[in-house]
């Protein structure tokens, strides 16, 4: 497998029409995160005509991989010179605060305020991002090659979840504070497609790789809470999945012109919450005659369908995400031709999304010579790179030190022979000192090449 063709964003590096190796919302989808073909740069989503470049790079080659934790400066890197390495940088101030290189591709990486998450096709790293050490190897997991898997951004119930098996919808969840697992959910009879947890991690939305049903989870009994139909088309790629801020609605894209929004309605047991009106009559029909029509029959007609919808120009890949930007609920689409559109959601009576405004992920300089993009709000920002990480990284003359240790784990897995993945670390401190950043620590590196973290 190719690198990028595991990440978040509209497809591999090198697939047709693709304008950029990956995109990515942050946490909170505050800011966008896309990976090119000479670095990656950072968006900040918070008006609606205004798209801000808050960052750019241009000094590591086919990036597939960038993750941003929430607002803060800490990023993360992978690219396809070096699929192995993992960097992650202060990107505000230009400085490389560690990377770690691991035994094979690195496929994807998942961040929030207590965990980093390294997922490989056989095998996921978790560490405490607070010093970077690693807390836990999960070996042998089924093969994985598309790096499929979710970290809650609610890091006091930091649940992750990944395929159980690599020939049915099984999903495996993981508490990574506690490093136990919780549950073991039988979810799709296909191989899984996409996962997305809520912001409260309190659910789990699935879909398996026939694109048809997406299933919602409660977390972490993992009790079957939804069913939505997306459509009647078979094998179609679900490429994301996103909960609103306050979980009341779940997006999901494809490689289909069409985007669905789905209301999570929780009904009273006896059905009073119902609007009386001739849909809600004929579900109740359906719901009484699937105790003696075929499994698969009542289970099509009882499922809902989407309470709002997007019809883009092209079916692309593409990723998406449910918002609140100026105060108003907004879907976001990032596509893989290079442009972000923002949509207006109706949040009491739905039906078609209205779109607000349409950027361009690249200005001019990015452009030349190309054609083909849709007329909208070119991007404004930086014009020039920062200045190049190997000019401002904090590393002592003699280079860094590099090690290879055995490893810590709270299963014993010292005694095993578990090693750390090779890793360097900047002398520091190197301090994410934005007032409203986390985690706020200092990273540095002590005489045996391994991180320590102290709070500012």
């Amino acid at each position: 497998m190719e690198p990028g063709e595991g990440s978040d964003g509209p497809g591999g590096p090198d697939g047709p029409g693709t304008r950029f190796g990956c995109a990515s919302f942050n946490q909170d989808s505050t800011s966008l995160a896309l990976g090119t073909k000479t670095g990656y740069k950072l968006f900040s989503l918070t008006t609606v005509e205004k798209l801000d470049c808050i960052h750019e790079s241009a000094e590591t080659p086919d990036v597939y991989i960038v993750e941003r934790l929430f607002s803060s400066s800490l990023v993360v890197v992978v690219s396809s010179s070096m699929p192995h390495r993992m960097n992650i940088y202060h990107f505000k101030k230009g400085t490389e605060i560690c990377n770690y290189s691991y035994p094979n591709n690195i496929l994807a990486v998942k961040l929030n305020r207590q965990r980093l998450v390294v997922c490989l096709e056989e095998s996921i790293y978790i560490h405490n991002i607070k010093d970077m050490k690693l807390l836990k190897t999960l070996l042998n997991t089924p093969s994985n090659p598309s790096g499929l898997c979710a970290l809650s951004i609610n890091h006091s119930n930091s649940y992750l979840a990944y395929p159980g098996n690599a020939t049915i919808g099984v999903i495996i969840v993981y508490d990574a504070n506690s490093l136990d697992t919780v549950t073991q959910i039988q979810a799709h009879d296909s191989p899984l497609a996409a996962l997305a947890f809520n912001a409260s991690a309190t659910k789990l939305a699935s879909a398996s790789e026939r694109g048809t049903v997406i299933r919602v989870f409660s977390v972490p009994e993992g009790l079957r809470l939804f069913e939505f139909r997306r459509g009647m088309k078979r094998y179609v790629n679900i490429s994301s999945l996103s909960f609103s801020p306050d979980g009341q609605f779940l997006c999901a894209s494809s490689n289909t012109e069409t985007v669905h929004i789905f209301k999570l309605e929780q009904l009273g047991p006896s059905g009073e919450d119902e609007a009386a009106t001739w849909t809600s009559y004929v579900g109740k029909m359906f719901s009484a005659a699937s105790s003696y029509l075929p499994a698969q029959v009542s289970g099509m007609m009882s499922q809902d369908r989407a309470f709002a919808t997007v019809h883009l120009t092209t079916g692309q890949r593409n990723v998406c995400s449910l918002a609140t930007i100026q105060k108003l609920p907004r879907l976001l689409v990032a596509t893989a031709d290079g442009q972000l559109f923002i949509y207006d959601v109706d949040p009491l009576d739905g039906g078609e999304c209205t779109l607000a405004h349409k950027h361009r992920l690249f200005g001019s300089d990015d452009d030349e010579g190309e054609e083909g993009l849709s007329e909208g709000s070119e991007v404004t920002g930086p014009v020039k790179a920062c200045p190049s990480y190997a000019a401002t990284a904090a590393l002592p003359p003699s280079g860094p030190v590099t090690a290879t240790l055995t490893g810590y784990s709270e299963d014993g897995g010292a005694k095993k022979g578990e090693v750390i993945p090779e890793h360097e670390f900047a002398a520091g401190p190197v301090c994410l000192d934005d007032e409203n950043e986390f985690p706020p620590i200092n990273w540095c590196r002590d005489g045996t090449g391994g991180g320590q973290a102290r709070r500012s």
